[in-house]
């Protein structure tokens, strides 16, 4: 008989909690307003140029953000709202501001007329307004057509996630026209980089499916060309906005930056609608070949196969190694921070704390990749929204949670910094690292760029810090 006296200890299942900030007041947002995310819908349109009501900063900051993070300059405009508009209403301002844009730019073609904090609490009526200029520019351009499209973004609800996802939904609603089928599908990407446009339309190209991406903004990485000159611009044209109605499908690849549009499409032209994940990481890139596979009718190509192969053996290579058990917290957009929580689980990292940042509680309740994470973590996980960056720096801070790395925008760095914990930069806005803008982040070749910027990173930290350095010397 056993006289064993060591005491029986209790393991504790996984819990994965989806909880909202337990406080009023953000501090150290890591999120922006929703004019910033239709400016950004608004740039990836070829010929159109976003009119922001309101004030100034609310182009000015928004236009550095985006200088900030893609090392170029874009054309947006403001109806400068003054004391005399916030008491009297503003929109003489957008008339004003339509026609000096129409007359001073030959070939614009789409103005989105955003809304702001201010001339929503006003009131001022977009939709009357836009008829009001619409008839102007009859008169004065009688063989031009101008898309006016009113996007409501007040500043006080929402994010510049809920902005995007607004903007790209009211441009196709104000110019999609039934007409004769296209025989592409649309391809609704969401907030993503240059380099995630390329890497979409190589697929694409590999496959020999046609697709038409809103948006395209694969130019915001622009070239200097031999005399001097570079535009940037978003590729998305008026035709294709158009003819968006006349798909075989749209596929969105983000369940809050512009699967609303999908919905729309689907509701008002029947063109069906499909919604994956967005696809970070190997399985979620699986499952969006597939559906491209099943929506064109044609197969997946040794090409991608082997790509798949190639990042396969890179992720190999380093997740048992370096990356089991790491603990991890990411921050950004929802569909940003829940991809690369399943790409972590894939690589053996452990998500502990997510961090989203805008007020949409009662979607991600019920967010399929929620209950994923739910299923497949075997650690405690803590997912807070309506967070901001004081929930991340108070968590570490007070021990809450030890950390092997930050993954998040470049907001987040003097947190990494201050707590010597390794940061990997991802999101929007990155503008104190080169040129990621141009590296993708989804897809086989993503997975595994992301994992050897986690990897590096990781790498550096020990070095600098003298732990376990002597494992890079035998692997």
């Amino acid at each position: 008989m056993s006289t064993c006296e060591c005491e029986a200890v209790e393991h504790k299942p996984a819990e994965v909690k989806l909880v909202p900030k337990n406080r009023g007041g953000i501090i150290n947002p890591m999120y922006d307003c929703q004019p910033a995310g239709a400016q950004y819908a608004g740039i990836g349109v070829k010929d159109c140029i976003p009119l922001v009501h309101g004030g100034q900063g609310c182009t000015m900051f928004v236009r550095l953000l985006f200088a900030q993070h893609f090392k170029e300059n874009f054309d947006i405009a403001s109806t400068s709202l003054h004391e005399e508009s916030a008491v009297f209403g503003g929109v003489k301002r957008v008339e004003e501001g339509v026609m000096v844009l129409a007359k001073r730019y030959p070939n614009l073609r789409v103005i989105p007329i955003i809304t702001t904090c201010s001339t929503e609490v006003i009131g001022d009526d977009i939709e009357g307004t836009i008829k009001n200029c619409t008839r102007a520019l009859k008169a004065e351009f009688p063989d031009r057509t101008v898309h006016l499209a009113p996007v409501h973004t007040p500043s006080f609800k929402g994010s510049h996630v809920t902005g995007y996802a607004e903007c790209v939904k009211s441009m196709v609603k104000t110019i999609a026209q039934k007409g004769e089928p296209t025989g592409k599908f649309n391809l609704f990407p969401g907030w993503v980089n240059p380099g995630d446009i390329t890497l979409l339309k190589y697929y694409l190209k590999e496959m020999g499916a046609d697709a038409t991406l809103f948006m395209d903004t694969e130019e915001f990485d622009s070239p200097m060309m031999p005399d001097k000159t570079i535009t940037t611009h978003g590729r998305t044209t008026v035709e294709e906005l158009r003819d968006s109605a006349n798909a075989t499908a749209s596929l969105c690849l983000a369940r809050y930056e512009g699967a609303t549009t999908g919905e729309f499409l689907q509701k008002e032209f029947e063109v069906p609608y499909h919604l994956v994940n967005t696809p970070y990481g190997i399985k979620n890139t699986d499952d969006m070949l597939r559906k491209i596979s099943e929506i064109s009718g044609k197969d997946i190509p040794a090409s991608l196969v082997k790509e798949r192969g190639i990042a396969l053996d890179a992720l190999a290579d380093l997740a048992h190694m370096f990356f089991a058990n790491k603990k991890v917290a990411i921050f950004g957009h929802p569909d940003l921070v829940l991809g690369l929580a399943q790409f972590c689980l894939e690589v053996e990292l452990e998500p502990v704390l997510l961090l989203i940042g805008d007020d949409q509680g009662s979607k991600y309740k019920k967010d399929p990749r929620i209950t994923e994470l739910k299923n497949t973590a075997h650690f405690d996980m803590e997912i807070i929204h309506n967070a901001d960056l004081w929930d991340l720096e108070k968590k570490i801070t007070k021990g809450e949670v030890k950390l092997d790395l930050i993954m998040g925008h470049s907001k987040g760095r003097y947190i990494a910094i201050d707590a010597n914990i390794p940061m990997v930069r991802v999101g929007f806005p990155t503008f104190d690292r080169a040129g990621l803008y141009r590296k993708p982040t989804i897809g086989y070749k993503g997975a595994m760029e992301l994992a050897e910027m986690i990897a590096n990173a990781m790498f550096a930290h020990m070095e600098y810090t003298k732990d376990r350095e002597w494992i890079l010397n035998t692997w």
